[in-house]
């Protein structure tokens, strides 16, 4: 299991904006991506920070249909000028059973 792990600092005059943005790209990740299993958008106590946390099926779930998915490529155009830093990380999942 791929498990992606974003961090975003937002610029606070688009928070709002942002918030709704990322809520919805999730919402049509989980409901039209088969391989997209979890899709958690956490907020920092500041506000200013968004954390995702997604998980994927495999590698090709994420890199050949969520990157390459309208929905994503539209919402990271539209909220990249909202954005004053972002970190993605890339992680397995290690079973503990």
């Amino acid at each position: 299991m791929l498990i992606i792990a974003v961090t975003f600092v937002l610029l606070e005059e688009h928070r709002a904006s942002f918030l709704e943005a990322v809520l919805e790209n999730a919402r049509i990740s989980l409901e039209e991506e088969p391989g997209c299993v979890r899709f958690d958008v956490c907020e920092g106590a500041n506000g200013l920070e968004v954390f995702l946390y997604e998980q994927y099926e495999t590698d090709r779930d994420f890199d050949e249909v969520h990157l390459k998915s309208k929905h994503f490529l539209d919402f990271n155009e539209q909220t990249a000028p909202w954005v004053a830093e972002k970190k993605v990380s890339r992680y397995l999942l290690v079973p503990f059973c």
